[in-house]
């Protein structure tokens, strides 16, 4: 019987990850990829039902990755910083978890070994999203729930 290994998400930093290891701790929720406004008054972020025209709203995927800030400059990539620093990312974010030395949710495809998990959890923003191109003004589709 072979000796069980611990998962590298809960032995590596971050900043020690490599690059296929930091992708793969993205779980395809794609609540990122949602549009934000701020409040004028209080500056907190409230989350839209809007997404990049890039998100593939089937599956929760950006449609072009790789090439994605070539069609959406202000895409923001994720990096250790950026973790630290952004203040939109969703609470269920498995980077900003990792970071707060908090463990994966039950339902990562880490952790089921299924993509498909995220969708059964209810996490991902797939089947009730709209496009930036065809949702017109923000203001309309603000959530009154947080993500």
């Amino acid at each position: 019987m072979g000796a069980l290994t611990t998962p590298f998400w809960e032995t590596k930093r971050l900043e020690d990850m490599s690059r296929e290891e930091w992708e793969a701790l993205c779980d395809g929720c794609g609540k990122c990829c949602l549009h934000k406004l701020e409040d004028e008054d209080t500056g907190e972020l409230v989350p839209t039902n809007v997404a990049c025209r890039l998100l593939d709203r089937r599956t929760g995927r950006c449609s072009d990755y790789r090439n994605r800030r070539a069609h959406i400059p202000d895409c923001v990539r994720l990096t250790p910083a950026k973790v630290r620093s952004i203040d939109w990312l969703p609470s269920t974010c498995a980077y900003l978890l990792l970071e707060r030395g908090d463990p994966l949710p039950e339902w990562h495809p880490l952790i089921t070994g299924d993509p498909e998990s995220v969708k059964r959890a209810g996490e991902s923003v797939s089947g009730w999203t709209v496009s930036e191109d065809e949702a017109g003004p923000l203001e309309h589709h603000m959530l009154d729930r947080v993500l």
